[in-house]
């Protein structure tokens, strides 16, 4: 269970970030309030949130989850594949150190971005990207082993359409995973009960199980009937400035 989570709003530089999309500038207020909503509903449910200050210099900086991989023993402090992004760990490190016993590093020749890595319970999918590569992701699969989880590598860099794998599956709790269908043959997955995403409502992969419910981005009501078919409590938030920037909602918290 989830007791904590670090967020940081976007800064007035934030629409100078990194993206490949081409959904045109985001309207920065409008992140902010709808950063604002999301915190209000990590705390419906159950969370304390560490809200730390917007930070100029780096205008992607609101994407924390790319900073650390957290695990109840051990804080990995990530080596983020976009150079540019590389010292906002540093930014972030000492509220970070201040939760967890023990930290470790991802080093160098090693990249790794927190959005390519999907924790499931005691299981962790790592993904290679263009932001994570082998190195990194060796790092991390050998750290988590030594802490008695299980990982599974998903390369994605053949998938176009991904930046992070986290744009791309979801954990939903036990043994289900919300997949987009792109990936939803991939070997790491057998085993596991796949959800497939519908097509055209690929976004929506990127969803938020916390303490029994279940973020998703608003807008793809396809998606959303799919799961509340299933069970799920669903709350759906507006997520369209964070999506011109390439994010999407797990990467707004690192959560503890």
């Amino acid at each position: 269970m989830f007791t904590r989570a670090i967020v940081r709003p976007p800064s007035s530089t934030f629409a100078d970030g990194l993206t490949s999309s081409a959904l045109g500038r985001p309207v920065v207020a409008l992140a902010l309030a709808q950063h604002e909503a999301y915190c209000r509903a990590l705390e419906e449910c159950g969370l304390s949130l560490v809200r730390l200050p917007a930070d100029e210099g780096y205008p992607d900086s609101t994407f924390v989850e790319d900073t650390a991989v957290l695990t109840p023993a051990l804080a990995i402090l990530t080596r983020p594949g976009a150079p540019s992004r590389q010292g906002e760990v540093e930014a972030i490190a000492s509220e970070i150190v201040r939760h967890f016993p023990a930290t470790a590093e991802i080093a160098e020749p090693g990249t790794l971005d927190g959005g390519d890595i999907c924790e499931a319970g005691s299981h962790f999918f790592i993904g290679i990207s263009e932001r994570t590569n082998e190195e990194g992701a060796r790092q991390l699969g050998f750290l988590l082993s030594r802490e008695g989880f299980t990982v599974s590598m998903v390369d994605i860099r053949e998938v176009r359409s991904l930046l992070h794998l986290k744009s791309g599956i979801a954990w939903l709790g036990g043994r289900r995973l919300a997949v987009i269908r792109e990936l939803a043959s991939h070997a790491a997955f057998h085993g596991w009960e796949v959800v497939i995403v519908p097509d055209g409502e690929e976004y929506a992969a990127n969803c938020v199980a916390i303490n029994g419910r279940l973020l998703i981005s608003s807008g793809f009501p396809h998606f959303e009937s799919l799961l509340k078919d299933l069970g799920l409590r669903v709350l759906a938030l507006d997520m369209t400035e964070f999506r011109k920037m390439d994010g999407g909602l797990s990467c707004l918290s690192l959560r503890f």
